[in-house]
């Protein structure tokens, strides 16, 4: 029997599948505390010894991985020139690469964005700006900022390629670190983030991982991969495209966690109707976005703000009223940890992450807009068309507890009333019910085939009114 540990090291929990790769089948599941901040191995340690009492040995377990968000996953600042353009590319990338981004800066660094960027300590800084053979001076600027600063990160560059030797020097000579990468935008409005995303990744694992302490696992399993954020998207990727065998077709994962609520979609979202131009900055095919006003509880009464009141009761029953929302917002803001303990306060929960799960779309995919010229209307679209999307998986405690996941990932689909926003029309509705999208993303580094069976076996559809899962 040839067995796979695949560990999802979380800010709270480290969270472990062992997967009979023969019989491709979860085999155990265990949780323990993280303890990142004494040290690590000490959560890890107790989670071995809860498989250790299902039967299972670690000296029994072949292939051993890890995926991290703990000690603040990956935080990253990125720099650009124009905010729409080289900004945004940057920013792309930097969620690709399964980063936090804490900030996104343009055109010429200030003193106090400087020193703004310095508070923030991210683990790398992106410096991007200026399409190849265009502007110099701005990524010029920033570099000579960031060098006679005391910021202690990385710097990639995936700038102008111009000057990258130029902006790389600047850098070093300051004694800090200096990469070069292909620019994010080498044209005007097209995109080129695989290459910065690789790279970040490269540094997640050669440096970072180091730096948090996170290496230390590697005493008990061969090594930490990848971010959290980068094995759900891998593991969206492989069940939209398949192996071998043919995929599951364009999708969304919708992930609602504490903090933010987390929207992946792989799609290509041309226009699905004719007459329709496509204007603004090229998409990824494979794109996630990062709501962080929209979590559930460390977030929640940013959620509320988003939002007005009036409207967030029009997601609850009749009997609710504003008071108790705001009662409840505030009972959650105290304890971040609360667990709903009454029928009331699990349809607050539950209002709260349909109008998560309504927003984080509804930013995510793209826009029609209608343009008046003297030859009459035409239409421009912004973003991604995910009208036609075949799938939409839901994943984050509050939907795999919920006793109405469809109901809560059903507010994000395309609505009559907002018909310039290309959310979903009538994807087949799945729950990740057991928390494995993170472990597909890992076993897809040991087989691609495996893991695609995995996560056919396992990701759960949700069918009828009353949400009951299909087996």
């Amino acid at each position: 029997m040839e067995l796979a540990l695949l560990l999802d090291i979380g800010s709270t929990y480290t969270k472990g599948t062992v997967v009979d790769l023969d019989k491709v089948e979860i085999k155990a599941t265990a949780k323990a505390l993280t303890t990142v901040k004494d040290d690590i191995n000490i959560g890890l340690k107790n989670l071995f010894k809860q498989l250790e009492g299902l039967g299972i040995s670690l000296d029994s377990i072949e292939h051993r991985l890890a995926c991290s968000s703990a000690a603040g996953g990956l935080e990253m600042v990125a720099v650009g020139l124009v905010p729409d353009l080289t900004a945004e590319a940057a920013r792309r990338a930097a969620l690709g690469a399964g980063a936090k981004v804490a900030k996104v800066y343009s055109y010429e660094l200030t003193d106090s964005e400087v020193e703004e960027i310095i508070k923030q300590n991210p683990d790398v800084v992106l410096l991007a700006g200026g399409t190849d053979g265009g502007n110099q001076d701005t990524i010029l600027h920033n570099a000579k900022m960031l060098a006679t600063s005391e910021l202690n990160a990385p710097i990639i560059v995936a700038g102008n390629k111009v000057v990258a030797d130029d902006v790389k020097s600047i850098i070093q000579n300051s004694n800090k670190e200096a990469y070069i990468t292909k620019n994010v935008m080498p044209k005007l409005e097209e995109l080129n983030i695989e290459p910065a995303r690789k790279r970040i990744r490269e540094l997640f694992l050669d440096k970072i991982i180091y730096a948090k302490g996170l290496a230390r696992v590697e005493e008990y399993i061969e090594r930490v991969v990848m971010p959290t954020p980068s094995a759900v998207m891998k593991a969206a990727e492989l069940i939209a495209e398949g192996t071998n065998e043919e995929g599951l077709g364009e999708l969304m994962i919708v992930d609602i966690g504490g903090a933010t609520t987390d929207i992946h979609s792989v799609a290509v979202g041309r226009p699905t109707k004719s007459g329709v131009n496509l204007k603004g900055l090229e998409e990824p095919y494979v794109k996630r976005t990062v709501e962080g006003d929209l979590g559930m509880r460390y977030s929640a009464s940013s959620l509320i703000e988003a939002i007005d009141k009036q409207e967030i009761l029009t997601y609850l029953p009749d009997r609710v009223d504003e008071a108790e929302v705001v009662n409840y917002i505030n009972k959650i803001n105290e304890d971040v940890d609360y667990i709903p303990d009454n029928e009331l306060e699990r349809e607050l929960d539950a209002g709260l992450a349909k109008v998560a799960t309504k927003l984080a779309i509804e930013r995510h995919v793209g826009k029609i807009e209608v343009v008046y010229t003297p030859f009459g209307e035409s239409y421009v679209q912004y973003g991604k068309d995910l009208t036609d999307l075949n799938l939409m998986i839901g994943t984050g405690g509050i939907l795999v507890h919920s006793e109405q996941p469809g109901k809560i990932l059903k507010q994000g689909l395309f609505n009559e009333d907002n018909p310039t926003n290309l959310a979903p029309k009538k994807p087949k509705l799945m729950l990740d019910k057991e928390y494995i999208l993170a472990s597909i993303g890992l076993l897809a580094e040991i087989s691609l085939d495996k893991a695609f069976q995995l996560a056919k076996k396992h990701l759960k559809e949700i069918g009828g009114e009353i949400d009951e899962i299909k087996e």
